[in-house]
């Protein structure tokens, strides 16, 4: 299906928590989510299940899980199944801290995950805990060799470059590539949720990320991904610059979300939600049409850092990023 810009929208963003056995900086407040749900406010699997087949029927055949932090789910594999048998659905994704993922890659690899996004920020252990406010950096760097023994590759590892705190790494992060299949992509940070009191003073711009690695050759990447990818001589994987501050990709954006709390997202950095959870509980026959207005309602472009922006009312982790 397309939205009224023309832009075809296959994917769908599905956070199934807002919960978090970390507590990342950025993301969540340290004290965890303010605003808790009931159990009976948040979609249950079965739920999801309805809204992602109604999907499939209008074009969408990518997923991807978020949270939170999707592992912390109980039943995540079940889920993972049944999506999985969802006539049209033929990728699923996730994105994951990878505290958890060196014990469930296996079982979620089996129920149909094709691929994960790891999100991770420092190599170092020290302030990899500190930007997390506890994680433990091992735990992580085993999820993502057990990632890659089971082959779930290209392997993504997501950093947010912070000016003044991890932006000594870049370099680190770029060299991850030489060796394995592995994408180290560099997201510009945004003006969301707990970011959004300091993202200005400490936003680096991707260019300058670039040309701090410096000897990189652009390389073909996916039409409709966010990302623009280079290599260093000789490496097996990429790098990636996501700009959505600098150099938005609007344009080709072609996804909705869904999140936790059964809001339909059309725009990440707009306040505007489409309510389906009480479509999905008192009217069910209209969850296909309210997926088709969330669809058209998709702005153009996104605002930041301009006059129009509104401040994200939520956090980066109820939102499912």
């Amino acid at each position: 299906m397309k939205d009224n810009f023309s832009r075809k929208i296959n994917y769908m963003r599905i956070s199934i928590t807002d919960l978090c056995n970390l507590r990342c900086q950025y993301c969540m407040p340290e004290v965890g989510i303010s605003n808790k749900k009931f159990h009976k406010d948040m979609l249950s699997f079965e739920e999801i299940i309805t809204v992602v087949r109604e999907a499939a029927t209008l074009g969408i055949n990518k997923i991807r899980i978020t949270g939170g932090e999707p592992l912390v789910k109980k039943e995540i594999i079940k889920l993972i199944e049944s999506i999985a048998k969802i006539d049209g659905i033929d990728d699923i994704a996730m994105t994951t801290n990878g505290l958890l993922l060196k014990k469930m890659a296996q079982d979620l690899k089996n129920a149909g995950l094709k691929r994960v996004n790891i999100s991770i920020d420092s190599l170092k252990p020290n302030r990899f805990k500190e930007i997390t406010r506890g994680g433990n950096l091992s735990d992580v760097l085993d999820g993502i060799q057990e990632a890659i023994r089971l082959n779930m590759t290209p392997l993504k590892l997501n950093t947010v470059v912070i000016g003044g705190f991890n932006e000594d790494e870049i370099e680190d992060f770029a060299r991850l590539t030489i060796a394995d299949n592995i994408d180290v992509r560099f997201i510009e940070l945004m003006p969301v949720g707990e970011a959004s009191k300091w993202a200005e003073e400490r936003f680096l711009s991707n260019e300058e990320v670039r040309n701090r690695i410096g000897n990189l050759t652009a390389v073909s990447h996916e039409t409709n991904g966010p990302a623009k990818y280079y290599s260093l001589p000789g490496a097996r994987g990429r790098v990636g610059f996501i700009n959505p501050v600098s150099s938005h990709f609007c344009g080709s954006c072609n996804r909705i979300r869904l999140t936790s709390d059964g809001r339909l997202k059309p725009c990440l950095h707009s306040n505007d939600e489409i309510d389906i959870i009480s479509v999905i509980r008192n009217n069910p026959e209209k969850v296909k049409e309210t997926l088709q207005f969330a669809i058209h309602a998709k702005p153009e472009k996104h605002y930041l850092y301009t006059n129009m922006h509104e401040i994200g009312e939520r956090n980066m982790s109820e939102i499912g990023g």
